[in-house]
């Protein structure tokens, strides 16, 4: 791979390069496939609003509370970041295979996301919570960076800078704090001999309130397997009353990022 620093060449020498196109972030990402192991490598410009450092932070405070990959390299040029990073081994839970059994994934996915909620926020120094992150959304749209392209079907055809108004008018007044992902999405969670092995992607990760997590998996398994699945997912979960409010509320917040 050209453009690369050399001491992130000397890592990767022997591995054969493959780009990985599921997801929306700004890093272009690559599965280097080696001969004993496997390795990933996201590439993104300086400019990015977000960046790969933070992520790189997040993977390094969450080893030995949580499984997610390894920070094996991180460093910058003049134009982009670099961070090289271990596999999760398993395929992630959107592949259509796990359709013979739905409500056994179904209880895996309350079971990775009761598992990253249940992690200590005491000392976590990564604050998600709706103010941040409210300024966050504002940030982007005066920023040009939201893409109105991908808004959900219920919004599509709206602009960035009126669902922003939203946003700010429908901000819930409480917050039930957790450890989130941020992005717990099925793409992001890896399942490997029939239990989940890991979760990937944790860039937006921090503390945040439950349904951050909530809205984006109920959204994403109805969109994959269907609103069939969802009883059975909130049934794991242990939620007696879905906040269906919330729900719209971080759907929404989701078409900033």
């Amino acid at each position: 791979m050209k453009g690369i620093p050399n001491s992130l060449a000397k890592l990767t020498n022997g591995y054969s390069w493959e780009r990985i196109t599921i997801g929306h972030s700004d890093a272009l990402t690559f599965l280097l496939k080696g001969h004993s192991y496997n390795q990933y490598i996201k590439i993104q410009p300086n400019n990015s609003i977000d960046n790969l450092y933070h992520e790189k932070e997040k993977l390094e405070w969450l080893q030995g509370k949580l499984s997610v990959p390894e920070v094996l390299y991180y460093d910058k040029d003049e134009v982009n970041e670099f961070l090289l990073i271990t596999e999760i081994k398993g395929i992630n839970a959107s592949d259509k295979s796990y359709e013979t059994n739905l409500p056994y994934l179904m209880e895996q996915l309350a079971l990775g996301i009761k598992t990253i909620h249940s992690l200590s926020v005491e000392s976590c120094p990564f604050n998600k919570n709706l103010d941040v992150k409210i300024e966050d959304a504002k940030r982007r749209v005066e920023n040009g960076l939201v893409d109105e392209e991908d808004f959900d079907e219920v919004r599509k055809g709206l602009k960035a800078t009126e669902l922003i108004k939203e946003l700010i008018s429908k901000k819930p007044i409480n917050e039930d704090l957790v450890f989130t992902h941020g992005d717990f999405c099925l793409p992001n969670i890896i399942i490997d001999k029939g239990k989940v092995s890991g979760f990937i992607d944790l860039g937006r990760a921090g503390v945040s309130d439950r349904y951050q997590d909530l809205a984006l998996i109920i959204r994403s398994i109805t969109s994959n397997f269907g609103k069939k699945c969802i009883p059975f997912f909130l049934k794991e979960y242990g939620v007696k009353e879905l906040d269906e409010s919330k729900i719209f509320y971080y759907q929404l917040m989701d078409e900033f990022f």
